[in-house]
């Protein structure tokens, strides 16, 4: 109990730390992410900090795994290099007791990712659309500066104006450009102005002495429609489109659909638990290294296995959404492959960990 104590306090203790610095890197570039909309009015202090946290939420769930994976390299490592794990062999300690405490630290993290994939990272993909499109509906076209571009509806929608009149509460040569499934829409006029609709309470945008060009993407013949007035409400659109309604929809709804997409994030969400244990206990035959190398030896290979897997699960997620993989294995294989990785570690130590000069 003692050894398994020492080893998971050697691998908490980083994890905790590292992951805890990535968070407030991943905070900060949100933030610049939120900074224009915030500067502009567009979003208050309260929602930007509320939109950060949700998105540190939904991060989460891929810092953490990736997190104890890369410190369970350095942390053996740094056993490897102090030549302790030669003196723990020596007294008679197997690389299976080794493991032992790195399965405890894997599975407990491996509940917390399961809590985060199944649960809150669909939760927090809601709130975040949510906020967004709501503080969208209310944009301010007031408040906008002279000549600068401003995107709404995740970048769906483009709104610029040349000139902002705060004292008649108007812009002049303004254009926007919408996109919508197939269709892109744009419109430019030479006044606009935002008023309340008395009867719904919606936020209308009113555009006066301007063209509409509507244009489709499928083949279809597009139009030009000039306009004395026209106008185009803000109303909130939760689910722009089907990668926004999947990304937020319930596990369980998940579990219950026959779509293609659905079925591929319903297997990415309950294979992630599972990845976070297989890569941590990939992590010990691959921190295997001589004393005189560094507790960073591995750092390298095990970065690039990383890249492999994640890029390699994305890559499987899209194939199944688009009919290209069968969903039975679906995005099961890359985790057999990760299995598969492990048991060539185990079994083939030296040939696969073989450093050059050793």
């Amino acid at each position: 109990m003692i050894i398994d104590r020492y080893i998971m306090r050697e691998i908490i203790k980083p994890t905790v730390a590292v992951c805890s610095i990535l968070v407030f890197i991943f905070g900060c570039y949100m933030a610049t992410h939120f900074l224009v909309d915030a500067l502009s009015g567009q979003l208050s202090g309260t929602t930007v900090i509320i939109l950060i946290l949700l998105r540190i939420a939904i991060a989460l769930e891929v810092l953490l795994p990736t997190t104890l994976y890369l410190c369970v390299v350095v942390a053996l490592g740094r056993l490897y290099k102090d030549s302790e794990m030669t003196a723990l062999f020596a007294c008679g300690v197997s690389m299976g007791r080794i493991f032992r405490p790195v399965l405890y630290t894997a599975l407990a993290i491996a509940v917390v990712v399961a809590s985060l994939s199944l649960f809150i990272r669909p939760w927090a993909y809601h709130q975040y659309y949510r906020i967004k499109a709501n503080a969208e509906a209310n944009f301010d076209l007031t408040r906008m500066n002279d000549g600068t571009f401003y995107e709404t509806k995740n970048g769906m929608r483009v709104i610029y104006a040349e000139e902002v009149d705060h004292q008649q509460d108007e812009v002049e040569r303004v254009f926007i450009r919408t996109e919508q499934d197939d269709e892109l829409q744009v419109i430019f006029a030479k006044q606009a102005k935002q008023i309340v609709d008395p009867a719904s309470g919606k936020q209308i945008l009113v555009f006066s002495d301007g063209y509409l060009y509507e244009f489709s993407r499928t083949g279809e013949k597009g139009r030009i429609i000039q306009f004395e007035q026209s106008a185009m409400p803000l109303e909130p659109e939760v689910y722009l489109n089907q990668k926004y309604r999947v990304k937020a929809a319930s596990t369980g709804a998940l579990a219950r659909s026959e779509k293609r997409k659905d079925i591929a994030e319903f297997q990415w969400r309950l294979s992630t638990p599972l990845a976070s244990i297989l890569l941590a206990l990939i992590g010990v035959p691959l921190s295997r290294s001589s004393p005189r190398h560094g507790k960073y030896a591995k750092i390298t290979t095990a970065v690039v296995i990383f890249a492999v897997y994640y890029n390699l699960s994305a890559l499987t997620k899209k194939w199944v959404e688009r009919g290209i993989l069968d969903p039975n294995p679906g995005i099961w294989w890359i985790q057999m492959l990760l299995a598969g990785l492990l048991l060539v570690l185990l079994w083939q130590p030296s040939r696969i960990l073989r450093w050059r000069g050793k």
